[in-house]
């Protein structure tokens, strides 16, 4: 947050140097060089590591010292010798320590009441690479950086329009992260960009270092488990929102972007349901929701059957597992919490491990425990069998913010189902329900498009409808809601030829 009562530059260089120097006490990395400019005093103050000093050097240094005896001093007359793209005016020190923090220089002479920040920032960046966490099969290979400005011109290069704003802002006041709002004009509701601009100027926090600050600061319920902002590494997934009439916020220093708002359906679907053909995204997606349904209930159902409803089991199935528990010294309730626990223990530290041996660990160590817990009479092997097949349905939930919270979930669902059995099932299921639907992602219901009184917005949340049927755009973008003229489907003509 920036300070309001600001100090303007004095027209004498020592005193503008002197507070600068005072602000910049033990920064080792911060560089007032002097130089003369037809006999007058000058400065330049930059950044060693942010600053590109080969340019500075070759386009203002230069110039600079390339002085005659005829030529006018000041400011105006220097600026007019550099030969550099950009370069504007700062009138205040606090404009001056933020173009110097940006890695920008800054350029003061005496007798001049006011400065120029010179475009010339450069830092080591990383290179673009596809997200791990989103890989997909068919689609773009390239995902966001931890530098804003390469992610915003990633977002530009995909929606060309003039209509794609991006409103930044900086939050933090000793991180002073730059945030931007990105939005489709004529396209998202301004209200949603009021309120998003609302809740991002009420932060006041000492420092933004990723995402998942502005998101906890930001969001509608800070106590829920569910996500209510989607999270991406890709640009393509944020251009697809923008068009939906949605908006993304991005931040300087971090590869995650933030979409609101968002629904639950949201964190149900991948990028890749729209690259394949329709009926192959709607059946994928179709396994998606059983899997992530079984991630959720799968262990609390087994625990629920074993203790209390051993009648529902067939008679041979029964007598199966009855002999396979008949050395387990512990209930079905622990004997599922036991393998959880040590089930997310393992995948937390395949996580964590050097990515050459984490998956190795993983999966070596989830099967020699397994085995050797069945060996030694600790669990059964149809929990084994049980947590395994959960623990893959987890893995088909694309997005990791979401899938944590239904992995949490399943601990209080598996105690209510030891309890109470299916009684308690049905109260942790109606309970996460009623939940989901007083739920709330700025101000949009958390599963809004389930009403089948719209039948339209149905074409994209059970299934993947075919792109020549989306004419209209979801109930999340309220604004403009056509997003496609009819007839677009292909076929052949009159003539026999193709459209």
């Amino acid at each position: 947050m920036q300070n309001n009562k600001e100090t303007a530059l004095s027209t004498r260089l020592s005193e503008n140097m002197e507070r600068l120097q005072e602000k910049y006490e033990d920064c080792f990395d911060v560089v007032f060089h002097d130089f003369n400019y037809v006999r007058t005093p000058s400065v330049v103050v930059y950044t060693v590591g942010m600053t590109d000093t080969e340019a500075m050097n070759q386009h203002v240094l230069e110039p600079a010292l390339r002085e005659t005896a005829d030529e006018g001093g000041g400011l105006d007359s220097l600026c007019a010798r550099l030969s550099i793209s950009s370069f504007y005016q700062v009138k205040t020190i606090e404009q001056a320590i933020a173009e110097i923090g940006d890695g920008n220089p800054v350029l003061l002479m005496d007798g001049e009441d006011k400065a120029v920040s010179l475009c010339l920032s450069k830092w080591e960046k990383r290179s673009i690479t596809e997200p791990e966490a989103e890989s997909v099969v068919r689609g773009p290979r390239e995902g966001f950086i931890e530098t804003l400005l390469v992610n915003a011109s990633m977002v530009r290069r995909k929606l060309r329009s003039p209509s794609l704003k991006m409103k930044s802002m900086q939050i933090g006041r000793y991180s002073q992260t730059e945030v931007v709002i990105a939005y489709i004009q004529g396209v998202v509701n301004p209200a949603l960009i009021s309120e998003i601009t609302e809740r991002l100027g009420r932060i006041d926090v000492d420092g933004i270092l990723e995402s998942g600050n502005i998101e906890e600061l930001i969001e509608d319920n800070p106590y829920s488990p569910f996500p209510q902002m989607q999270t991406t590494e890709r640009p393509d997934v944020v251009a697809a929102n923008l068009l939906q009439g949605k908006a993304a916020i991005l931040i300087e220093g971090t590869p995650i972007a933030l979409i609101a708002p968002t629904t639950i359906f949201s964190f149900l679907h991948s990028p890749e349901d729209y690259y394949q053909r329709y009926f192959i995204g709607s059946a994928i997606r179709w396994l998606r929701y059983f899997f992530a349904f079984l991630a959720l209930i799968g262990p609390s159902f087994y625990v629920a059957i074993v203790t209390f409803h051993q009648e529902m089991i067939p008679t041979t199935l029964l007598l199966n597992m009855a002999k396979s528990r008949e050395q387990i010294p512990f209930p079905a309730l622990v004997e599922a919490l036991l393998m959880e626990i040590m089930f997310e223990a393992l995948r937390e530290a395949g996580v964590r491990l050097p990515k050459q041996i984490g998956s190795a660990v993983s999966i070596v160590g989830a099967l020699v425990i397994g085995q050797a817990a069945i060996s030694a009479g600790l669990v059964s092997s149809p929990m084994v069998m049980v947590v395994a097949i959960t623990g893959i349905a987890s893995f088909l939930i694309p997005h990791f913010d979401f899938g944590i919270a239904i992995r949490l979930l399943r601990f209080p669902m598996m105690l209510l189902a030891g309890f109470l059995g299916f009684f308690g099932l049905m109260i942790g299921i109606t309970l996460i329900l009623t939940h989901l639907f007083a739920l709330r992602s700025f101000g949009v219901p958390y599963v809004t498009v389930t009403s089948f009184t719209h039948v339209n917005q149905l074409k994209d949340v059970l299934v993947r409808a075919p792109f020549w049927k989306m004419n209209i755009r979801p109930r999340t973008g309220y604004w403009n809601r056509q997003r496609q003229s009819s007839g677009q489907r292909p076929g052949p003509d009159r003539r026999g030829r193709n459209s």
